[in-house]
């Protein structure tokens, strides 16, 4: 009986066959499930870009709704709504269009702009804010896809700023060599900050949430430590907390000319480092072995691979894009050198840029460019008396959005997911054998 397979009706030697030993390993499909934070991640960034734009069109429809809301217009007009009710609407409309309208000529063509340059330097303005918010976002994009969740991108960046700030502030290097100097430092800064979150959790099993959040906090307050003590990071000839200046020799150079300050050469390397992603995710050997973990790291052991050693190679690679985020804030040509609020916010934006772009990377370039316009049209909405925060009120509806696929589909009725369905019918299932 050396070829005969043990199942439910054989019996070898008088033994019962659920009493056999079975083998396990890839080839019998006898795999624990993968975890759920796995399962969780992956039906979130599953979805479509038909559900991206719905997403991003019902982030703006509730915006509209709350600048029409906050309006001075509409609140007089809506006074007397019931006797001319077309007078609310128009001024609603007027409010929602100048808005937008305000946004648009912020973010992306100024058409009062007195000349050509004038007229694209809101673009310009969107590419730079964009350039860390898509760095750290490729970070944060990259854990994802290996089912890891990188909350931690802010203190990688601060690290790296740290870092950079530390080792090469005070190097006097001619211009070519002071920028890749101080960039490979902060870059390595993140990276290793990165890297000790990704060792926890694949020596202890501790989860990356937990890790990284803590990361955050320590980063920030040794950060802060930095700045508040002489021969340190502290400017010098000074006693406040006060960050030394970014060297001039440091500073990216403007891509453009002076005309156009935000876009400087962090934004070629933004583009540098999305292409390696792409590169490393989608065609090189690693990272297969990290989409295989990212699906299901049981499987993936049982194929033979090192997920510990691929959840350190994972949390490294994030980390130094984050730290490449950090040298965009630092050494952009617009800096006010380090301080502890360099990080901006961005760190906690670049898991809402990952989401939006489905952990894809050029999917997250360009939600990257989505949210630089958000932050670039948001300073010419103030000047329409509309509330900034109206603006990061339209981000969160957009993560909102895209982190309850259900919740989307309720709302344009479109069709439930593959893994919906199947959730469904198991319960069907499991409900008739409980009545049986």
């Amino acid at each position: 009986m050396s070829g005969t397979t043990p199942g439910a009706d054989d019996a070898v030697k008088g033994v019962p066959a659920e009493q056999l030993p079975r083998a396990t390993g890839p080839l019998t499909g006898d795999v624990p499930p993968p975890p759920r934070g796995n399962v969780i991640l992956k039906e979130i960034l599953r979805g479509s870009a038909v559900s991206t734009v719905l997403a991003i069109f019902l982030a703006l429809v509730v915006g509209g709704i709350l600048i029409a809301f906050t309006n001075e217009d509409v609140q007089e007009a809506s006074g007397y709504f019931f006797a001319r009710p077309g007078d609310t609407l128009a001024a609603a409309w007027q409010a929602v269009y100048n808005g937008y309208e305000a946004l648009f000529r912020g973010a992306i063509f100024n058409a009062r702009g007195n000349d050509f340059a004038a007229q694209i330097r809101p673009l310009t303005n969107t590419l730079g804010f964009a350039a860390p918010l898509i760095a750290a976002g490729l970070g944060v994009a990259l854990a994802f896809r290996v089912g890891l969740f990188n909350i931690g991108a802010r203190g990688q960046m601060l690290i790296g700023v740290a870092v950079a700030g530390l080792l090469t502030f005070n190097l006097d290097l001619p211009i070519w060599l002071h920028i890749p100097v101080t960039l490979i430092a902060g870059i390595a800064g993140g990276a290793l900050w990165g890297a000790i979150a990704g060792l926890i959790k694949a020596r202890t099993g501790a989860h990356e949430v937990i890790l990284t959040i803590m990361l955050n906090y320590v980063a920030y307050y040794l950060l802060l430590w930095m700045i508040r003590t002489p021969g340190l990071l502290q400017k010098p000839g000074t006693n406040q907390a006060l960050g030394s200046p970014t060297p001039e020799t440091a500073q990216f150079p403007e891509l453009l000319g002076p005309r156009f300050p935000l876009l400087d050469f962090g934004f070629v390397l933004v583009i540098v480092a999305t292409l390696f992603v792409w590169w490393l995710i989608e065609r090189s050997a690693l990272g297969l072995r990290m989409r295989a973990v990212g699906e299901n790291p049981h499987a993936a052991r049982a194929a033979g691979i090192s997920v510990q050693r691929v959840y350190v190679y994972a949390m490294l690679f994030a980390g130094g894009l984050a730290g490449l985020a950090g040298m965009n804030q630092v050494q952009g040509a617009v800096t006010t050198g380090i301080t502890e609020t360099i990080d901006a916010g961005i760190g906690f934006d670049a898991i809402t840029v990952a989401l939006l772009g489905r952990s894809r990377a050029w999917g997250t370039f360009a939600a990257g460019i989505l949210f630089g316009a958000l932050k670039a049209g948001s300073f010419s909405m103030q000047a329409q008396d509309i509330p900034v925060d109206i603006v990061l009120v339209v981000q969160s509806l957009v993560v909102l959005f895209i982190a309850a696929p259900p919740l989307l589909r309720a709302v344009f009725f479109l069709p439930k997911s593959d893994a919906e369905k199947a959730a469904k019918a198991r319960a069907k299932a499991a409900k008739k054998a409980v009545a049986a």
